[in-house]
């Protein structure tokens, strides 16, 4: 191993582009956890299932995601709707409903002669299109039902390799691959990820010059306003004087909800940043501030304004002094956190809590050689404690 990674850390591309440098880590982790949040947990929604028109025929989006062939309702000439559905908030079940009614309906408007469709039949497949995406929304909006695990041992190892380089003309280009495997919890969110299948995962690949950074990883990139919301495929970053632009699209949505954008501006201590996504009930956007006082203390404030729902102002202020620090943030619509922390010499401790009383404590110390102890109770009754290496 020690071979290979000496002869391909230096890798001479072809004609063209520059030199090639391929990085090789690993990582592992293993300890304890007890009742840990379920990542998949499940929950009930209700809507209607989209049933979309094709010719002669409908085709129903079962809840499972398989479609099934159905007949026009002979009385009123348009597909029928089952409503109520309990379906198990799997996204991809969503996106193929839309996807599916989207392909009816551009089906429907090309057809002609005695096939073509009348305009209160064109409506109604406007109206599954419009069906489907709301479900969507539905689910990506929704809270869902925790399920929480029993007692167990996490073990898990993965190796990462990084590929990056530049063309003649100066542009750079990176790409990774990793492949994981063993049973891996979140500590940052207390969840149960499960098991990882030990197959080889394509990260981002990127290029950056003088017109920004591109960014392609299909599903991989987080929505800009909010993680809760599709991811995106693709993104392009870049800076016009003294801003910082970013911008996501996701190719599989729609035109409600493909489009994310995030634009900073820093000055004299103040910083602003401006998110924004599209969204099925409209724009949703937040516009966040702050200034550092001094070294020690900074101030903050944001209005969030979500499509369909009221707007919520938060303000805030952090501080810290002699490895002691204490953040406080209050909302409009009687949410509130304070969360304290102590770091010294490597070892770290934070406690943090809200207006449920729901609170968490974590602790981490460095071992040294890169080896990290790290433990963690909730308000929940969730643990996990155990050590990550890194290689």
């Amino acid at each position: 191993m020690k071979k290979l990674l000496i002869a391909t850390t230096a890798l001479v591309a072809t004609a063209g582009m520059a030199s090639a440098d391929i990085t090789i880590t690993g990582h592992a982790a293993a300890g304890f956890y007890s009742g840990l949040s379920n990542k998949d947990a499940k929950a009930a929604y209700q809507g209607v299932d989209i049933l979309a028109a094709a010719s002669s025929t409908t085709s129903s989006v079962a809840t499972d995601g398989t479609l099934t062939k159905g007949t026009m309702t002979a009385a009123t000439g348009k597909p029928s709707v089952a409503a109520n559905f309990t379906e198990a908030g799997n996204e991809a079940t969503y996106r193929t409903a839309v996807l599916t009614a989207q392909a009816a309906l551009a089906a429907a408007q090309v057809l002609t002669g005695g096939d073509q469709k009348t305009a209160a039949e064109l409506a109604d497949l406007e109206l599954a299109v419009a069906e489907a995406e709301s479900n969507l929304a539905i689910v990506n909006s929704t809270p869902k039902s925790e399920t929480f695990s029993g007692d167990g041992i996490y073990s898990n190892a993965g190796v990462d390799f990084t590929m990056s380089g530049a063309t003649d003309n100066g542009i750079s280009f990176s790409a990774s691959v990793n492949i994981d495997a063993g049973m891996e919890v979140d500590t940052g969110d207390f969840e149960l990820d499960g098991k990882d299948g030990g197959t080889a995962g394509l990260g981002s690949v990127s290029m950056t010059g003088a017109f920004g950074t591109l960014t392609f990883d299909d599903g991989g990139i987080e929505n800009l306003y909010s993680d809760g919301l599709s991811n995106a495929d693709v993104s392009y970053s870049t800076t016009i004087g003294a801003v910082a632009l970013t911008v996501a699209h996701d190719t599989a949505a729609t035109s409600t909800g493909a489009n994310s954008v995030s634009a900073g501006y820093t000055a004299s201590g103040m910083a602003f940043t401006l998110t924004a996504s599209e969204a099925a009930a409209g724009t949703s956007s937040s516009l966040a501030v702050s200034y550092a006082l001094n070294d020690t203390v900074t101030l903050s404030a944001d209005t969030d304004q979500a499509a369909g729902a009221e707007a919520v102002q938060t303000i805030g202020a952090k501080t810290t002094l002699n490895g002691v620090s204490v953040s406080i943030e209050s909302a409009n619509n009687s949410t509130w956190d304070v969360d304290l922390g102590y770091t010294a010499g490597g070892f770290a401790l934070t406690y943090g809590v809200d207006e449920t009383d729901g609170w968490t404590a974590t602790a981490t110390a460095a071992l040294g050689g890169g080896a990290t102890f790290a433990a963690g109770v909730n308000d929940e009754d969730s643990m996990y404690a155990g050590v990550s290496f890194a290689f």
